[in-house]
């Protein structure tokens, strides 16, 4: 009989880290595929984009409103109640035997307080790992201590989960998924994305995310314009935005772009999302990400391209040798992103979160913690003082 494995995505992005796993269990004869989506994929407003689930050909076994019109800390703290309801009634009807949750969002946070209390096990992707201005940290180290299983994308992240009490046991390095799609999709070439998007990629183009500080939503607008002020500053300087998340802030941000793409139509193009070919190829050609994504921390480096990070909201994370980093004020941000465009395209370096079969060793794992683990009550494991 197959064994029953939660997934939940609430974000493109989510989705796209999550594919190979998602691929690898819907086509394994001893695993069966149960997946759930919520968040922001089932929201118009951010485009959407259960629709490319569907697209790709997997079945969705459920979808869970919990979005607000609202991104204010209340209308937040009340879709991760809609959250735990939802799922709640989710989990008893669909009866997983383990889950798995990757991240530290809000609604990730409310799905793990629901599996832990409805009791099925999770498998948690990427605990162990720091920001800075964000509720982010709290609810990554929490969803850390609802987990059976955890996966980490670096020896010193897997040390700062045993350090929060997990068993070395359960606690497994196998890398980045995000690295891993690099290697197994077929991303499109230059002239191909460029005719998908309608928009034309030359050595002055950047691929731009920036989320607010959930801790600092009031700065959200003055950072913001800082950084457009620089880019305005910059010659010939042509951006592909990507929009914000449904988080504090989010919206003003989303905002600001629709108002200055169409101030510079002819330099500047938006999305909700690209969708994880078109992101990736999009990072294969241009010549820097900039903003203050994860993705330009952990993925970018293993496409030869430059990361310009603004801010604070990656601190703490392990950082190759091709990222730069800069505070949200004009005057950094232009002279780093010029200095970046004057500087010699990149050939590919060493990436600290880049690891072989990632998506496979996660599933063996699984199958093996779900022979042997009955997932008893936890115990803190002391480390030796």
């Amino acid at each position: 009989m197959k064994r029953k494995i939660c997934i939940i995505t609430g974000t493109r992005a989510e989705y796209g880290l999550l594919r190979p796993l998602i691929e690898k269990i819907d086509n394994d004869d001893e695993l069966q595929l149960q997946l759930i989506v919520t968040g922001m994929h089932l929201s118009p407003e951010f485009g959407l984009t259960y629709k490319e689930i569907e697209n790709d050909g997997y079945t969705i076994n459920e979808k869970i409103e919990v979005l607000l019109s609202s991104d204010t800390p209340s209308g937040i703290s009340k879709s991760m109640g809609l959250a735990m309801i939802g799922f709640s009634d989710v989990f008893e009807r669909l009866k997983p035997e383990m889950v798995v949750l990757l991240g530290d969002r809000y609604e990730i946070f409310a799905v793990a307080s629901a599996a832990m209390v409805s009791g099925v096990p999770i498998a948690h992707l990427y605990g162990g790992e720091t920001g800075s201005g964000t509720i982010d940290n709290m609810l990554r180290h929490a969803i850390t201590k609802f987990s059976r299983i955890h996966f980490t994308s670096t020896d010193f992240y897997r040390k700062r989960v045993i350090q929060l009490g997990e068993n070395p046991g359960c606690v497994y390095n196998v890398g980045s998924l995000g690295v891993e799609n690099i290697y197994n999709l077929k991303l499109m070439s230059k002239e191909e994305l460029e005719k998908d998007i309608n928009f034309i990629i030359d050595n002055k183009t950047i691929l731009f995310t920036f989320h607010p500080l959930s801790l600092e939503p009031n700065l959200a607008k003055s950072q913001f314009r800082e950084i457009l002020s620089a880019f305005s500053r910059i010659e010939n300087l042509k951006v592909i935005f990507t929009k914000c998340n449904s988080d504090t802030g989010g919206r003003i941000i989303n905002e600001m772009i629709d108002e200055y793409v169409g101030d510079n139509r002819n330099t500047t193009i938006s999305f909700y999302s690209l969708g994880t070919i078109r992101y990736l190829s999009a990072v294969k050609c241009v010549k820097a990400v900039v903003g203050n994504s994860s993705s330009g921390i952990v993925e970018v480096p293993s496409l030869g391209t430059y990361t310009l990070n603004i801010g604070k909201r990656q601190d703490g994370r392990i950082q190759s040798e091709t990222i730069f980093n800069c505070e949200p004020i004009e005057k950094e941000v232009y002279e780093k992103l010029s200095m970046i465009i004057d500087i010699p395209n990149l050939s590919k370096t060493n990436n600290p979160y880049e690891k072989k079969d990632t998506s496979a060793n996660i599933i063996k794992i699984i199958k093996e913690q779900l022979l042997i683990n009955k997932f008893e009550e936890k115990k803190f494991y002391d480390i030796d003082f």
